[in-house]
């Protein structure tokens, strides 16, 4: 993931849970269609360009109407970002729990984070486009936050697999983990929701380059 990220739901103080308790709830089916329109436009065209007359033009209301759902675009964005965090936490912790080894446990973050972009695959796109400078408002300051703890995992994960034997012990961990992190998220710039391939065939793939390396072993 890019430079900035989201910390889970039990990690932020009560002022943030009450912000954000919309997206921690279940949302009205029409909440929601509102909320996957409002993201198909921010990913396409910008944070900043994006006006909520256009959210609502694309949804088929009125732009007061919308107002009736959200009281901004700054709202939505929030929420749009909250919702598409938490659950790769809630992923992310699950991981966690299982107790592997760092190979699988590298493994199974590549898959759900594969599996978050299908999922949310404009929300993925909307943070690698905003997240930097969004980081820097108050409202948003969670990002910077959970990034810190997204970087103790994924690199506490590789410096683990070099003390342990399971990665080579000439092996660059803050490197990888750049490496990883942006190669795995840049998909979100190409990959659709119900193609050819599944979220997990393309984490098992990459996994297969990243670990075993593209040569035909002989």
């Amino acid at each position: 993931m890019a430079d900035n990220d989201r910390v889970p739901t039990n990690s932020k103080t009560d002022d943030s849970k009450a912000a954000h308790s919309k997206a921690a709830g279940p949302a009205p089916a029409r909440r929601r269609e509102l909320l996957a329109t409002a993201a198909e436009v921010f990913a396409a065209q910008g944070y900043n360009a994006t006006t909520v007359r256009r959210i609502a033009d694309e949804a088929g209301l009125l732009a007061g109407s919308l107002y009736y759902h959200f009281d901004s675009k700054e709202s939505m964005l929030d929420e749009i970002l909250a919702t598409f965090l938490d659950e790769l936490w809630a992923g992310y912790d699950a991981v966690l729990a299982a107790g592997h080894g760092p190979r699988e446990t590298l493994e199974a973050l590549v898959t759900e984070s594969f599996r978050e972009i299908d999922r949310h695959r404009p929300a993925v796109a909307i943070y690698q486009k905003e997240s930097r400078h969004l980081a820097a408002q108050p409202r948003f300051a969670y990002l910077a936050a959970s990034q810190r703890r997204f970087e103790k995992l994924w690199l506490g994960t590789l410096e683990r697999g070099v003390a342990d034997g399971a990665f080579r012990a000439d092996l660059d961990a803050r490197l990888t983990y750049r490496f990883v992190r942006d190669t795995v998220w840049v998909a979100a710039s190409w990959y659709r929701p119900g193609g050819r391939h599944r979220p997990e065939e393309i984490a098992r793939q990459y996994l297969s380059m990243v670990l075993d390396g593209i040569a035909v072993r002989t």
